[in-house]
């Protein structure tokens, strides 16, 4: 991705906010026009003091008035700039950041499970946040730069044409090294940014599993392992921002002799008569003024360099293929009913299935299986035999690379997402609450629920009582850690949360894996009220749990080995038998 592109991405983005931009150039164009004509104020009333007790302090009282007013509107147009270039930046930012987190949710799962969470977090807080400061800087460069340049160029040219083309051919040298500069540093700031999202994956990472962490004493093999990624992290910042301090330095020695070139020839012109004493100091004033815009871009390059390394990773993100789009079912098809029970029959039908999350490792080859409504289907296996996977096809959270998957006759792949998903209740092994109050996460299976309906759901998920010995009942706010429930309580709040979004089918993966085993034996009786006349599957490792399902599949390598219920698996003394018995020998 070139560098031009990936600005012109970042400008199209701001294009909404035009009107900041005119209205930045046009108070770009007052307060440097104002800046220009303070040396012109002060080179009249230098030449006002003629000579030692020939001192015109009428005219020159007059000129400072003149350039005291002068001062104000440059400070006045110049916030008023700030202002608009900030206002440019961040909107564009906020629209940005609004995209790629919206992103997230169209993208593949297979992209967020291949990518470190703490890397993707870093392109949309940190890279979004380069992005602006560089477009700040960019736009505030840019519109004063131009303005100014052109600006000194008209007035130098209308003191001395021959002065002033010496500074035009001068000048440009410091162009040539800026640019010679940034592109041996370009390579440098890509890095920098890729091992801040490097250190923030790994980061993350640890935070978020430090009882593992200390459960294992690996705080120092932690520690060791981070300053690996610290040091290379400072090795290339510090090589990138040592290059790119290099820019500025060698535009101001190019910006130097040009100042030089200017008082020693203006001099001789001024001696010879060609100039006055006060229209040199005006023309060594522009002098800077004509390079101050060459050496403001050198001095930020550092940061248009990240903001551009920044951009191309966020722009990754974004230009990412997103899921397959759904197709529109036909009229009265896939409708969903949640004022009825079971609006669905709920019939699954696996026709050879076969799935793989790379190319190179076949997972799931020539799948078959018929599930009548309201079966009760166990699924167990070693791990890694696919048990989840199946579950993840089921879903659509990928989707098949061979065979088809039916719902009630139709190919998932026809049916939209949302409204296969909102078919199904699941419980996770992971319990997922969000921070907010416990009602609002039990509502976020069905926001349409009435408030007695949301107590009956806890109450068959045996939540409502440890609801009700909290300080606020259901209003208490659940933090953004979880901190304040445990483990086995987050597991029932989602047991309820399942219950009241009353779908046609149910997804139990080790749904009980956080409760105790008294707990357990009440959700178990609710869960089999609640898969009365539903179709449910359950992916299940403790085997006890599972003896009065209607069939079980046991699962090895992606394929089913063997199929039946408790008792005929028992009797057949195979792959089921072993497993079984290496739990309760």
């Amino acid at each position: 991705m070139k560098k031009t592109s990936v600005l012109k991405k970042v400008l199209r983005y701001s294009a909404p906010y035009l009107p900041y931009f005119v209205l930045a150039l046009i108070c770009a164009v007052i307060s440097v026009s104002l800046t220009l004509y303070i040396p012109v104020l002060v080179g009249r009333a230098i030449d006002n003091i003629i000579a030692q007790g020939n001192v015109n302090f009428g005219n020159i009282a007059e000129i400072i008035i003149y350039i005291l007013i002068a001062i104000g509107g440059v400070a006045l147009f110049q916030w008023a700039m700030n202002y608009c270039t900030n206002a440019i930046s961040y909107k564009t930012v906020r629209d940005l950041r609004r995209d790629v987190f919206k992103k997230f949710n169209t993208t593949p799962l297979s992209y967020i499970d291949s990518h470190p969470h703490g890397d993707l977090i870093s392109r949309v807080v940190n890279d979004v946040d380069a992005v602006g400061d560089g477009l700040i800087q960019m736009i505030t460069q840019l519109f004063s730069g131009v303005v100014t340049i052109v600006g000194t160029l008209i007035f130098m040219l209308s003191i001395d044409v021959k002065i002033a083309l010496l500074v035009v051919f001068i000048t440009p040298l410091s162009l040539f090294v800026a640019a010679f500069i940034g592109k041996l540093t370009g390579k440098r700031f890509r890095q920098q940014q890729e091992l801040q999202g490097e250190i923030s994956g790994y980061v993350e990472e640890y935070v978020g599993n430090q009882q593992i962490v200390k459960a294992f004493s690996y705080e120092e093999r932690s520690f060791e392992n981070f300053e690996k990624y610290n040091d290379r992290l400072y090795t290339v910042g510090l090589k990138a921002q040592i290059a790119g301090a290099l820019a500025n330095p060698c535009t101001r020695f190019v910006n130097g002799l040009v100042y030089a070139s200017v008082g020693i020839f203006g001099a001789l012109t001024a001696v010879s008569g060609g100039i006055t004493v006060g229209g040199l100091s005006c023309f060594l004033t522009y002098a800077n003024q004509y390079t101050k815009p060459f050496n403001e871009v050198t001095g930020v390059l550092t940061q248009l360099q990240t903001a551009v390394a920044a951009a191309k990773r966020v722009f990754q993100v974004l230009e990412e293929p997103a899921e397959t789009p759904d197709k529109e079912p036909a009229k009265g098809d896939n409708a969903i009913d949640k004022t009825q029970d079971n609006p669905q029959k709920g019939i699954v039908e696996f026709k050879n299935v076969c799935f793989s999350y790379s190319q190179n490792k076949p997972l799931i080859e020539d799948f078959s299986l018929k599930v009548r409504s309201g079966e009760h289907i166990a699924i167990v296996g070693p791990t890694g035999c696919g048990k989840t996977t199946l579950i993840n096809l089921l879903m659509r959270f990928y989707d098949v690379t061979g065979g088809e998957i039916l719902v009630d006759g139709t190919d998932i792949r026809n049916i939209p997402r949302n409204d296969l998903r909102s078919r199904f209740g699941m419980v996770l092994q992971d319990s997922w609450l969000f921070e907010g109050t416990i009602k609002e996460n039990l509502l976020y299976g069905n926001e349409n629920a009435t408030d007695e309906q949301v107590v009956a759901a806890a109450k068959h998920a045996y939540a409502h009582s440890f609801i009700m010995r909290m300080e606020k009942g259901y209003d208490t706010v659940i933090t953004r850690d979880g901190s304040n429930l445990s483990q086995g309580q987050k597991q029932l709040l989602c047991i309820a949360r399942a219950m009241l979004s009353n779908p046609s089918m149910l997804i139990l993966d080790e749904a009980t894996s956080s409760i105790d085993l008294l707990t357990e034996q009440r959700v178990q009786k609710a869960f089999a009220k609640m898969m009365q006349g539903r179709t449910s599957f359950v992916v299940a490792h403790r085997l006890s749990t599972i003896k009065e399902s209607d069939l079980i599949l046991v699962m090895n390598k992606g394929n089913i080995v063997e199929q039946g219920t408790h008792e005929e698996l028992l009797e057949k003394k195979g792959f089921y038998y072993d497993l079984y018995n290496s739990q309760f020998a």
